[in-house]
Order: structure tokens, then sequence, then C-alpha cells
């Protein structure tokens, strides 16, 4: 954990590449330490139809949703908020000088009652150790 689902209007793609998002976004939740590597997932989703605003013809958005194992501390999320906004303006910054762009970064906490999982690269990386 963290899951970061990141949605996009396509129009951004003329100033940033999708892997450029992709990769940067991973590399800040994992730089910012709160979970193990192999624990982070990162995804894109594209939008092709939306409305932006007043609906001008440029208007672009970017949504970025943190979900988070239940037990992190208040001060942890915020440093998660604002490590990806810090990085969401470096790696957006050609968009926002291109076009009018909405950014929205919101942090969620996962409720354990209602969440199975299992993690097969923990599961690898166990027996690589123990070889």
């Amino acid at each position: 954990m963290p899951h970061l689902i990141v949605e996009y209007s396509a129009n951004i793609e003329a100033e940033v590449p999708p892997q450029r998002l992709l990769e940067e976004f991973h590399r800040t939740a994992i730089d910012l330490g709160i979970a193990e590597p192999v624990g982070v997932r990162t995804r894109l989703e594209r939008r092709e139809h939306y409305r932006v605003g007043d609906d001008g013809q440029d208007n672009a958005f970017v949504h970025i949703v943190a979900r988070l194992r239940a037990g992190r501390s208040a001060e942890q999320k915020k440093a998660m908020l604002e490590a990806l906004m810090a990085q969401a303006n470096r790696t957006l910054a050609p968009s926002f000088a291109a076009r009018g762009v909405a950014l929205t970064i919101e942090v969620h906490e996962i409720d354990p009652e209602f969440r199975v999982m299992r993690n097969g690269l923990r599961e690898r990386a166990a027996k690589a150790g123990a070889a």
C-alpha cells in the first residue's frame, strides 16, 4: 500500500506522456517511505470523454486518489498529500502552462474489515530470501 489511481483527461498527453505520469507518481510514493516498495501500485485511467469547468476545449483535469491501509497517522497522510502535490506541480508544469488544468488529490483510508488481499510479490521476495 498505497495504491495510486491517476485519472486524467486525454488532452494532457500533448504535454506529458502517460509513462512519465506513471513513473514519477510511483517513484514519489516509494520515496515517501510509508510503505514497502512491493506494496506500492500505481495505475492510470485515461479519460477520452470529459467536460471540465466552463467547457473550454482545452480544459483538462488530473485527479489522484491515494488509497492507504488503515493505521497511517494524520502526519503520514498529510505528507502523502504534500509529496503528491509537489510532484504533480513539477510533472504537470507543461500542461499548466498550455491550458487550464483542474488538479485534485485525495487520500482515502481502506477499511481493513472490508479488504482481502494476497501479495505474490511479497511471497516471491520471501522465497528468494530463504534460498
